[in-house]
């Protein structure tokens, strides 16, 4: 099985899961009598959300299977089987071998923790919501699209599209997993996390249950990343920091961030120039629910950001 990246340690399974935007390449062995046999996809939610509960079929037929044979039919499983969804994430292993090793940032130079999840802010002129919409953060920051580019602005240093002060940290401590503050509001602007180049990041995104707890699929641009950790309610440091994989966890770009839990993901900034990290929910990154990284450069033109080509078609 592969996702996302290479060279993941082979198990076997009957059910793959894969959230949006995710890849899987399965590896299929033919070993059953020759015949027409059911390929199930159907819906996995772990929260309470109204979901179109439709299952996909295709067919994989053997040669030689005549056209009116029988087709073996196959189950899927329920919507909410949780237990299977986490056997199959928790079976990803990578390689780690000699000739593809997994390295795992050991040392960490940022220590990130990020409450993702929704909100709901004052909107006047919104008449389905009686003056109000819901909203979706990182943070608490609800990420306002620059009407300049934030590479551009970056490379040519253009004040007032955006600033470096994404917090590092939830700006107020509640319990996540738990009954929400009185207070839904967030924070608009264009913010982004600096890094300097080849520096190291842990992050530990926390689902939270405001309006209600949702799995949402993260992906970062820019980098892969190792997938150390993930657990339901409240990330607490002192106890699940000591129960991290960093010896052969699995390599990806694309995490869900389980509905009433967190994930732990750690890489090293070794790509400058600015990445966003959204929710690959549509709605949920139209409703602001991303942020970026803007990696400095390094040393040396083979750690910088190139220019843009001369022939490059203006935003």
């Amino acid at each position: 099985v592969e996702v996302d990246a290479t060279y993941v340690k082979p198990f076997k399974t009957d059910t793959v899961l894969i959230a949006p935007g995710q890849t899987t390449n399965v590896l299929v062995t033919t070993n059953k009598n020759t015949g027409k046999y059911l390929v199930a996809a159907s819906p996995f939610m772990d929260s309470p959300i109204a979901v179109d509960n439709m299952t996909a079929t295709a067919t994989l037929q053997y040669s030689g299977a005549l056209a009116n044979s029988p087709t073996t039919l196959t189950t899927p499983p329920p919507k909410n089987a949780t237990a299977v969804a986490n056997q199959f994430i928790n079976s990803l292993r990578s390689l780690n071998s000699r000739k593809f090793p997994a390295k795992v940032p050991l040392n960490v130079d940022h220590n990130l923790f990020f409450t993702v999840g929704l909100g709901v802010n004052p909107c006047p002129s919104c008449k389905a919501g009686n003056g109000s919409r819901v909203v979706a953060s990182i943070n608490n920051v609800t990420f306002v699209m620059p009407t300049t580019a934030l590479l551009q602005a970056h490379f040519f240093n253009i004040s007032g599209v955006f600033t470096t002060d994404f917090p590092a940290k939830p700006p107020h401590v509640f319990n996540y997993t738990g009954t929400p503050p009185t207070n839904l509001q967030t924070k608009s602007g264009t913010k982004v996390y600096r890094l300097s180049y080849n520096s190291t990041v842990q992050l530990v995104m926390q689902d939270t249950g405001i309006i209600s707890p949702e799995n949402h699929p993260i992906h970062l641009h820019g980098f892969n990343f190792f997938a150390v950790g993930r657990g339901v309610g409240n990330y607490n440091p002192k106890t699940d920091t000591k129960k991290f994989n960093l010896v052969d966890p699995v390599e990806r770009n694309t995490i869900g961030v389980p509905s009433g839990g967190w994930v732990a993901i750690r890489f090293r900034a070794d790509n400058p120039g600015v990445w966003f990290m959204h929710c690959h929910l549509e709605v949920h990154t139209t409703w602001g629910l991303k942020m970026a990284f803007l990696v400095d450069n390094g040393k040396g033109p083979k750690e910088s950001l190139l220019p843009p080509p001369s022939d490059l078609p203006k935003c």
